[in-house]
């Protein structure tokens, strides 16, 4: 049965650097690695303009049927036809990526750690950290190179709802963590730390 790894954290925290981090020392042959910006639901009923006023931080933007579903499958051992998410649409995509399970699942996403079924199908939940100022400045250069975003649009949305919801929901889900990470860009220890616990999951040493 697969070990899954739940990292929440933050929009811009600097979850995906953690984990990448913590994928080089532990081998990527042994790691299979989700985000859940992937489940948000599908909007093809929506216009664009309607799709760019959801509060994509707020838990209901999110399939969590879909997501229990697949994460039981993958914990079992089991393949999955993964959405994918497209940024500049707003939407789901049309294209589907087939996933097979590895002995390590990492699952990224903000909403990580919120949802009560999903907590407890990971075997280890981690949260990352990072001031609300560097996650804003990480947030801009993000989306203006990857998503194609006006620095208007990020702030306003920034301010509107990801930090009114990062306080309300994501920040509380820090509670449920079994380790918290410092990422403000201060080397630390914390990477060698989740790598070393990954290894004995893997070895067998930790069940």
């Amino acid at each position: 049965m697969s070990k899954i790894i739940l990292v929440g954290g933050g929009t811009a925290s600097g979850k995906t650097y953690v984990i990448n981090r913590v994928v080089e020392i532990i081998g990527k042959d042994n790691v299979t690695h989700l985000s859940i910006d992937d489940y948000y639901k599908a909007l093809n009923d929506l216009s664009m303009e309607d799709r760019k006023k959801v509060n994509f931080d707020h838990p209901k933007a999110f399939d969590w049927k879909l997501i229990k579903q697949q994460l039981t499958d993958l914990k079992n051992d089991k393949p999955i036809n993964k959405p994918t998410y497209d940024f500049v649409a707003h939407n789901r995509s049309t294209k589907a990526e087939i996933v097979k399970p590895n002995k390590i699942i990492i699952v990224e996403g903000i909403m990580a750690l919120v949802n009560k079924e999903v907590r407890n199908l990971g075997d280890l939940k981690i949260f990352i950290n990072a001031t609300r100022e560097r996650r804003l400045l990480r947030r801009i250069d993000r989306d203006k190179i990857e998503r194609g975003r006006t620095y208007e649009s990020i702030v306003h949305q920034y301010f509107e709802s990801v930090q009114p919801m990062y306080e309300e929901v994501i920040a509380p889900s820090s509670y449920y963590a079994d380790l918290l990470v410092n990422n403000d860009g201060i080397d630390n220890k914390s990477i060698e730390v989740i790598a070393s616990v990954l290894k004995a999951m893997l070895n067998g040493e930790i069940k």
